[in-house]
């Protein structure tokens, strides 16, 4: 199974229960781990054969800095939904975090993964090896 990441991607938006942080922007961070075959790419060097990571990022920081979520729960199930239907991504893990929400703690967060994680020997029979 090939994996293309994406590391501590912060996003400004309003997120959060109370009425003070229905006020103010706050940064989220993402973590992403998207299940994709890389193999044509890496054959032809060609960006079209592989999840263009710039394209899934700039999706991302859209929707968020657009939404207001009281819960980073349904912000991390939502983009996780869009980073599977709109770049056809069969298995994702997505961190998404607020860094400096609890006092003494760096972040919070949850940590989620959707779809079903290929194996490798799937990955390589989907891909005729």
């Amino acid at each position: 199974m090939d994996i293309v990441y994406i590391r501590d991607l912060k996003v400004e938006t309003i997120i959060g229960i109370y009425d003070w942080e229905r006020e103010v922007r706050q940064t989220v961070s993402l973590d992403l781990e998207m299940a994709f075959d890389i193999s044509e790419a890496a054959r032809t060097d060609n960006i079209e054969y592989t999840l263009n990571y710039k394209a899934v990022a700039k999706r991302l920081i859209a929707f968020i800095e657009s939404s207001e979520f009281l819960l980073v729960e349904t912000m991390a199930e939502q983009a996780a939904a869009i980073v599977r239907e709109q770049f056809s991504v069969s298995w994702l893990r997505l961190r998404l975090s607020k860094p400096g929400a609890v006092r003494g703690s760096r972040d919070v967060g949850v940590i989620i993964e959707r779809g079903d994680r290929p194996t490798k020997g799937a990955a390589a029979m989907s891909a005729g090896v």
